[in-house]
């Protein structure tokens, strides 16, 4: 068993004002969407001026902040939150759901591709490998903040979380996430999106691949106290979320391939 780091959850703290690491990952992970998106519209190719990069990552951190929070409530919290309304807005108690920030995202893009006059797909294709290392980022901070640990387990990497209260040695499945949603779906991303590529394509593999891992990673990952198994006494609520978001990108991918499309801009 390896020790778990006890790291302060609180990285900046000026009297009353806390700032977690938690938030400050969403900010690196803004911050390095912003970079690499200048960095691929420096090497050419790409749909957008320099000058609307910082617009686009406006519009998705909205979407991600509103998306994710109202996806909490809908599909992990909804019984709390009507019998106390106003806990919708103690976002410092936690809450936040990928699938829900993945929605807002998507409207967000929507509107910001309705307002350039773009084709929605481009920009979601563009935007797309710039995702995964917020999630990466976002995992390290549910590490580091002692939450959202995997199942218990005698692997002599296992974990004993203090927020846990049963203190059984755990999957440090937060870290698997990192790795596997953050650097390995960005390396794919990344290398797949760096050649022409039919319009839809990048959009549909980012979520074939982020559904199949986030499946895979649930079954070491502890269900959500307040829910348990959705469905067979073994598939949780985020498999059974993960699900559509797989089927989505199989039929994008298999529009992009077998029906007339305009490729994605790609880098030169």
């Amino acid at each position: 068993m390896i020790a778990y780091p006890q790291i302060d959850p609180v990285a900046i703290a000026l009297g009353p004002l806390k700032v977690h690491w938690y938030g400050l990952m969403y900010l690196l992970g803004f911050t390095a969407a912003w970079l690499l998106a200048k960095r691929r519209i420096q090497r050419g190719g790409a749909p957008l001026q320099a000058e609307q990069v910082s617009d686009l990552i406006f519009y998705a951190a909205l979407g991600v902040i509103l998306g994710g929070r109202i996806g909490y409530v809908l599909f992990y919290n909804l019984p709390a939150t009507l019998a106390d309304p106003l806990s919708m807005f103690a976002v410092w108690q936690g809450g936040m759901s990928f699938h829900g920030g993945l929605l807002g995202v998507l409207l967000a893009i929507w509107l910001f591709a309705r307002r350039l006059n773009h084709h929605f797909l481009t920009i979601t294709d563009f935007i797309a490998p710039l995702v995964p290392p917020g999630l990466g980022a976002g995992r390290i901070g549910n590490f580091i903040g002692g939450e959202l640990w995997g199942r218990a387990t005698d692997l002599p990497w296992a974990m004993l979380f203090p927020r846990d209260p049963t203190q059984l040695p755990r999957h440090p499945s937060q870290l698997y996430q990192a790795l596997s949603e953050g650097l390995l779906l960005f390396a794919l991303l990344w290398w797949f999106s760096s050649g022409k590529r039919p319009r839809g394509a990048v959009s549909g593999l980012f979520l074939v691949g982020y559904g199949l891992q986030r499946f895979m990673i649930e079954f070491v990952r502890e269900p959500d106290v307040q829910i348990g198994f959705d469905l067979f006494g073994w598939l949780t609520r985020g498999q059974m979320l993960c699900l559509p978001m797989v089927i989505a990108g199989m039929l994008l991918l298999w529009m992009a391939y077998r029906l007339p499309a305009t490729p994605s801009p790609s880098p030169h």
